[in-house]
């Protein structure tokens, strides 16, 4: 699972998953495409853009930002040969009935239309180079419904179907897309929220990178389609 001579792209890199993520490709030689809202987020977590990593400090849901995005990663690094999808998060909420439009629009956005945007910008530059991996961040929680959790788990399942589609689409075109299912994923902000859990039970963040490395990977070649689950101890 090398990756010498390689470009990945991880959205939401600044993020406790997405720097896990930018680490352990970068132990494996890739060339790093990272993107995250705001530069400053990104040189906290990483320092400074060297030869092997270029930063992309965009919005996600604005398409053309993330058209323009890509296009300079390909003018600098020649293609792109990985695309994770990290960016995503997390919102309870009011009961069905209850739930504002806005909160609705927050979680579709941030979970599901980022992979959109992504996908319409890297797979036809996948399909030019003739090859390519692409792993999506859904939610072992979004197999079903629960209460309070609506727009939370629709939105990741939407990611699990994107994920099933895109797949059927392009497995004969030699792109391989798969989907992880994190449950509670170990980092400070879940750990504040939820003083009385035991977090040893929960995901660590570069236990997860490792799965998503893999599904990047050659290794992964024969797997099309995957829902995963990464769940940990729980």
């Amino acid at each position: 699972m090398e990756f010498a001579n390689r470009t990945v792209i991880v959205t939401g890199a600044a993020g406790n998953l997405g720097r896990a993520v930018a680490e352990a490709f970068a132990a494996r030689g890739a060339k790093l495409v990272l993107i995250d809202l705001r530069r400053d987020s990104l040189e906290r977590a990483f320092g400074a853009e060297d030869a092997h990593r270029m930063f992309a400090p965009i919005d996600l849901l604005d398409q053309t930002q993330v058209d323009a995005a890509v296009a300079r990663a390909v003018e600098r690094f020649g293609r792109i040969d990985a695309l994770c999808n990290i960016a995503g998060g997390f919102r309870m909420g009011p009961a069905v009935h209850e739930t504002p439009s806005t909160d609705w629009d927050f979680l579709f956005d941030l979970n599901a239309r980022t992979v959109l945007h992504m996908a319409r910008t890297v797979v036809p530059r996948m399909l030019a180079s003739g090859a390519g991996r692409i792993v999506n961040v859904g939610a072992f929680g979004a197999q079903r419904g629960a209460a309070r959790m609506a727009a939370y788990t629709a939105s990741k399942s939407v990611v699990i179907r994107l994920t099933e589609s895109m797949a059927a689409e392009l497995r004969e075109k030699n792109i391989n897309v798969n989907c992880v299912l994190p449950a509670t994923i170990d980092t400070p902000e879940n750990r504040a929220a939820m003083p009385d859990a035991d977090p040893s039970r929960w995901v660590a963040p570069g236990d997860l990178a490792s799965v998503i490395v893999f599904l990047a990977s050659d290794a992964a070649r024969a797997i099309h389609g995957a829902a995963l689950p990464v769940t940990g101890l729980v």
